[in-house]
């Protein structure tokens, strides 16, 4: 008797439910394509993303020809976005970019990409404990700095090109950041040889970033730490070149010194 009833019970859950699907597909059936359209965007307006995304679908499988689907594909894309589904948002943005590579707004869906990368990093922890943007791993950065290159590189005169040139050089500036913060992890741990490639690897590839300095200074002192002399002073030589306002500077040629000074005071970078 108990199991009677509780595959009835079972039955009329599972019917009310495909009543209650059926009823959501069956509200649009006699929807003109800019009725579909018009709803979605108002659900988009409303931030009911979920919903929105639900019109916009059932708009492109009725009418996968027209100027509203090509449209809604876009806006599916940032529905998503906005949704925080960062691959789902991408998904639907490279969709357009390959179907509708000739469309006059394919530039946004270079630009939609980049911001979804841009900000994928920023996890439910990191709201309530703010993370520096270089602390971050690389992957997502580096991937939001090909979509805006790419973007720049193809659409120069789109009216999102400035907003993406400013965030490349941001970009840039953070991965570099990144390779400093990483080197002097290494350095705390002794690992000085790892230290010095990293720091060589920002002055090769990140030039012009606010990180060469720390990373010439890095790099000094891991030469200094495993004895390659030459290889410190030419480091060194760079680093008061271009750099002669560096307080590190005057710490540098004595090693037992330069770390007396960084344990005494917290106002220095890397101890």
């Amino acid at each position: 008797m108990r199991l009677s009833s509780f595959l009835l019970a079972v039955l009329i859950l599972s019917t009310s439910g495909c009543s209650w699907f059926k009823d959501a597909i069956d509200e649009t059936s006699d929807w003109s394509a800019n009725q579909l359209y018009s709803e979605a965007k108002e659900k988009l307006a409303e931030k009911n993303y979920e919903k929105a995304i639900e019109y916009f679908e059932i708009l492109q499988a009725r009418y996968p020809f027209g100027r509203y689907a090509q449209q809604a594909e876009l806006e599916i894309a940032y529905a998503y976005y906005k949704y925080e589904e960062p691959d789902l948002a991408i998904a639907a943005a490279d969709r357009f970019i390959k179907i509708y590579p000739r469309h006059p707004n394919v530039d946004y869906a270079w630009y939609l990409k980049g911001l979804t990368n841009y900000n994928r990093g920023k996890s439910i922890v990191g709201r309530y404990l703010p993370q520096e943007p270089a602390e971050r791993d690389t992957f997502t950065m580096r991937a939001a700095y090909d979509d805006f290159s790419q973007l720049v590189k193809l659409y120069p005169n789109s009216i999102y090109a400035i907003d993406s040139a400013q965030r490349i050089i941001h970009l840039r500036n953070n991965m570099a950041e990144y390779e400093i913060h990483v080197a002097d992890y290494y350095m705390r741990r002794k690992a000085y040889v790892a230290a010095a490639n990293r720091g060589e690897y920002v002055v090769e590839n990140y030039q012009r970033t606010p990180a060469v300095p720390d990373a010439l200074v890095i790099m000094t002192r891991a030469y200094r730490k495993l004895g390659v002399d030459d290889l410190a002073d030419d480091s060194l030589r760079v680093l008061r070149l271009n750099y002669p306002d560096r307080p590190e500077i005057a710490w540098l040629d004595d090693p037992r010194g330069y770390d007396a000074a960084q344990k005494g005071s917290r106002s220095w970078k890397f101890w």
